[in-house]
C-alpha cells in the first residue's frame, strides 16, 4: 500500500515538472506550425493588419496591456525592433484586455509607430493561447506560427527568432 502511495506521488511529481518545462521554456508548445488566428478589427495605430496583410515575411504579434510591468519594460525593445526591421519583417502590437485610455497612453509614452490593434475583451488572445504577457508569437512568411516568445524580450531574442523563422 505504501509503495503505491509513491508511486502515485512520483509520477505526480514528474507529471508536474513536465508541465513547468512545457510552460517556461519559451518555446512553442502545441501552437507550432498552426495557422495564427485572425487578429482584432479594432485600430489604435494604423494600418489596420490582417493575418492574409503579413504574408509573405516573417512577422512577430506582440500582445501587450497598458497595466502590464514586464509590457512596461519590454517597450522600448519594441519600439527600437520596429525602427531596426527596415521591411526585413513586420511588426505588430496587440493591446489585450486593456481600458481604450490606457492602451493609447501607453503607445504615446513609448512612442510605437508600428501596427497597433486592440483585442478589449482578451478573445483574440484567447484563440491564441495566451500564457501571461507580454506573450509574442512569431509568424513565418506562411502566416504559420513557429514559436512563441513568452515574457518580456530583446531585440536581439526576436532577431534570432524572426532569422529561425525565415
Amino acid at each position: 500500500m505504501q509503495g503505491r502511495r509513491y508511486l502515485l506521488v512520483a509520477a505526480l511529481v514528474i507529471g508536474a515538472l513536465a508541465a513547468v518545462e512545457l510552460a517556461t521554456q519559451g518555446g512553442s508548445g502545441d501552437r507550432a506550425g498552426r495557422a495564427a488566428p485572425a487578429l482584432p478589427a479594432e485600430v489604435l495605430t494604423p494600418p489596420r493588419t490582417t493575418i492574409a496583410s503579413l504574408r509573405g515575411k516573417p512577422a512577430v504579434i506582440n500582445f501587450w496591456a497598458s497595466w502590464c510591468g514586464p509590457c512596461d519594460k519590454e517597450a522600448p525593445e519594441l519600439a527600437r525592433l520596429s525602427r531596426e526591421l527596415r521591411g526585413r519583417a513586420k511588426l505588430i502590437g496587440v493591446d489585450w484586455n486593456d481600458a481604450l485610455s490606457g492602451a493609447r497612453a501607453f503607445i504615446r509614452k513609448n512612442r510605437w509607430s508600428f501596427p497597433n490593434l486592440r483585442d478589449p475583451d482578451g478573445t483574440v488572445g484567447n484563440r491564441y493561447g495566451l500564457s501571461g504577457l507580454p506573450n509574442s508569437f512569431v509568424l513565418n512568411g506562411d502566416g504559420r506560427i513557429v514559436q512563441v516568445l513568452r515574457g518580456p524580450q530583446t531585440v536581439a531574442s526576436f532577431e534570432r527568432a524572426l532569422r529561425a523563422a525565415g
